[in-house]
Order: C-alpha cells, then sequence, then structure tokens
C-alpha cells in the first residue's frame, strides 16, 4: 500500500490510467460508499486527466436513478430498496457504457434522468473520440450487472464512521436535520452498502482500493490494472 498527498494519488491514478491501451474510450468506474468522497474524486482526477490532454466525460449513476415511485415502493428506509430498486442499469449499459465499449459505436449519452426534479431526460447522443476517457462515480458499480462494463475499476474507500460524519454536511439540507440523516444512514444507506459487499466483493474485486479517510493523506494501493 502506498499513502501520500491528495496530488500525488492524483499522479498515480492518471498514470494507471495513461498505461492502459484500449481500441474504444476507457470506462472507468469510481465506485465506493455514499459521502466516500468518489464523486470528488473524479472531478478532481477528470481536471489532472485534461490538463494532460485527455478527452473526459464526466457521468454519474445518480443520473441514471429510477424515478422516485419506484426507488422507494418498498419503503423509504428500506435497504433492500436502497441495494434493488435505485438504479436502471439497463439504460446505463445501453446508452452509455457499451456504445463505448469494444462493439460500439461511440455514440453515448450522460444522462437519463434528473433525480432532482423527478424526470425523465431525453439528451440528443453524442460521438466520443475513441482515445477519450470516461469516469463514471457511484453506488453499486461492480454489481454483476455492470462488473463486465469496466476497464477500469476504482474503489473509494472511507470507515462508516467517517462516511456519517461528513454526511451530516453534505446531506443536511436534503434531509432537514442532523438526526435525520444519521438515521437515514444506519437504517438504509449503510444497511445497502453490507448487502453488495456480500453480493459484489467490490473491494477484492478493484483494480485500484483508495482509502479516503483522510482526504489530505490517502493511502491507496494499484492492483492490476485493466484485468
Amino acid at each position: 500500500m502506498d499513502s501520500g498527498t491528495r496530488g500525488e494519488l492524483l499522479d498515480r491514478l492518471a498514470e494507471t490510467i495513461g498505461s492502459i491501451r484500449n481500441p474504444h474510450p476507457l470506462r472507468v468506474a469510481v465506485d465506493g460508499p455514499p459521502a466516500g468522497g468518489k464523486t470528488v474524486l473524479a472531478d478532481e482526477l477528470a481536471a489532472v486527466l485534461r490538463a494532460r490532454g485527455r478527452e473526459v466525460i464526466r457521468a454519474s449513476i445518480d443520473n441514471f436513478m429510477f424515478p422516485r415511485a419506484v426507488r422507494y415502493r418498498r419503503g423509504e428506509d428500506s435497504p433492500e430498496a436502497c441495494y434493488r430498486d435505485s438504479f436502471d442499469y439497463g439504460a446505463l449499459r445501453r446508452v452509455l457504457l457499451d456504445p463505448l465499449g469494444p462493439d460500439g459505436d461511440r455514440r453515448y449519452r450522460q444522462a437519463v434522468y434528473d433525480w432532482h426534479a423527478d424526470t425523465v431526460l431525453h439528451e440528443a447522443a453524442v460521438t466520443a473520440p475513441a482515445d477519450a476517457v470516461l469516469l463514471v462515480d457511484g453506488v453499486f458499480l461492480q454489481r454483476p450487472e455492470l462488473a463486465d462494463r469496466w476497464d477500469l475499476r476504482i474503489f473509494v474507500s472511507a470507515s462508516h464512521e467517517r462516511l456519517v460524519d461528513r454526511a451530516r454536511v453534505r446531506d443536511l439540507a436534503r434531509l432537514g436535520s442532523v438526526a435525520e440523516v444519521e438515521r437515514r444512514f444506519r437504517v438504509r444507506y449503510i444497511p445497502a452498502q453490507e448487502r453488495y459487499f456480500a453480493e459484489a466483493r467490490p473491494v477484492e474485486r478493484a483494480d485500484v482500493v483508495v482509502h479516503n479517510d483522510e482526504v489530505r493523506c490517502p493511502a491507496w494501493e494499484v492492483r492490476s490494472p485493466g484485468r
């Protein structure tokens, strides 16, 4: 395991991405639990790659959610609903991952749903350069439905208590109180992650694991990129 500054981590990730040669865009999962830091890491990595001259497509699993009525049909507190009913993996494969894959035409869409407005989106498809890098951040990205669609899998890890600490700030406006943030994480989100770990073993299968408890001084393991 290596450790260092945030900049050193980003340089290492950029070097790992640059070492992979594909005839199609490189599809990178930035996986991890809610409030683990995956979105921030993906945004920072996108900036580093763009500064090095790579075309980057940024997407999030949040733009492939099912409508609210589907997500909460088992109840807002259900971890099973969180794990089973949150995202439209078929749409993610169909409009983004498969078009950018080895048999795709590189005509892709970055989003099908606006979860803030609970509204379906109808974006026009655009064409990616063959050497583009797709960075998708989100939870559950190594589920069986998606496991073989990635060319590189990064897992951003943090302890449960660190997740809740960050969520108290991040989700306060959305959930209304610190008590509700804590309750939602402990009742819905963390148990859903435990189901994911049991089914998909994402840390074991990731090509890169980032230990992100200390954001400014992370640690990381690079295994077999692109395996």
